[in-house]
């Protein structure tokens, strides 16, 4: 989810009644926190895309990150109190990176694998809307704020629920349709019954949608895997690729020729349904084989 939308889960809870001094400001700063590694944007596009969702969406993190806000917020009285909120807010907006596809270190340091439910796409504007409204409902009725947050987050989990459902249900349709060894199931912007999926069998992999609603799938392209051209090899050398494969869960590598040019593009096939060149890496090789140029596309 966006800076934004966790900011208002965090505004949302301060809702449910948690009114001692400096509560909000707990929550708030707490439900924001794991996303400070938007810093590292400014080392570039690439190395944000390795290091966001890591160290700070981690397990150490949960339980350290709101220990030092608690300090701060009630080293004299109240560290309990405080340490609670945080950890609150904290967990929540990691629950709420896990639910897509992006992928979420959640049990870093001590497992750097990314892990994700894949139910919910990265912006989700129902989920934000709701919490919007949430927050000016209550803060135009302060007499039933409670109760208007405490109804907004039984929607705000049954939600989830809800689509949890649906994507095991197209998996399990897609699964009647299609015959695979793996099956991955990636959610869509503002759709519910359509999903993007990615069926892997051997060295050949499909990829397209999945409709619920009308009983069909789209194959929108297949992709046999293969690493027997050198260049894909030593494409894996250059700082742009190493930071895209860090990430990627399902990439795939491309060979394309330009006059006397070799270009290797790395594309994430969770994201491959976006229209452009999203979630892709390249690296261009001149008549020699010898790479003079990378880049990276977010």
């Amino acid at each position: 989810m966006d800076p934004i939308t966790h900011s208002l889960a965090g505004a949302a809870i301060a809702q449910l009644g948690f009114k001692r001094k400096g509560a909000f400001w707990v929550l708030l700063i707490s439900s924001f926190a794991p996303d400070l590694d938007y810093i590292t944007r400014f080392w570039g596009v690439d190395v944000f895309l390795r290091y966001h969702r890591g160290i700070t969406h981690g397990i150490l993190a949960l339980f350290l990150v709101p220990l030092i806000i608690a300090v701060i917020a009630g080293f004299r009285k109240g560290f309990f109190y405080y340490y609670f909120l945080s950890f609150l807010a904290y967990g929540i907006h990691i629950f709420m990176d896990l639910t897509n596809q992006y992928g979420t270190r959640v049990l870093s340091p001590f497992d750097w694998n990314a892990y994700s439910l894949d139910i919910s796409f990265i912006i989700d504007p129902y989920i934000s809307i709701g919490l919007f409204l949430c927050v000016v409902l209550g803060r135009f009725n302060r007499k039933r704020a409670a109760l208007i947050s405490a109804i907004t987050f039984i929607l705000f989990f049954s939600y989830f629920g809800g689509r949890y459902y649906l994507r095991n249900a197209t998996r399990d349709f897609l699964k009647e349709k299609l015959d695979a060894n793996t099956y991955k199931m990636c959610p869509l912007p503002n759709d519910f019954l359509r999903w993007w999926f990615i069926a892997k069998s051997g060295d050949e992999i499909k990829v397209g949608f999945a409709d619920l609603f009308t009983k069909r799938i789209c194959i929108q392209d297949t992709f046999t895997f293969t690493n027997k051209d050198p260049l894909i090899e030593r494409s894996k050398e250059t700082k742009f690729v190493k930071n895209f494969l860090y990430f990627a869960k399902y990439p795939h590598p491309e060979i394309k020729k330009e006059g006397g040019r070799t270009i290797v593009i790395w594309k994430e096939l969770a994201y491959s349904f976006m229209s452009g060149e999203h979630f892709t890496a390249k690296v261009t090789f001149d008549e020699n084989n010898k790479p003079v140029k990378s880049e990276f596309n977010f």
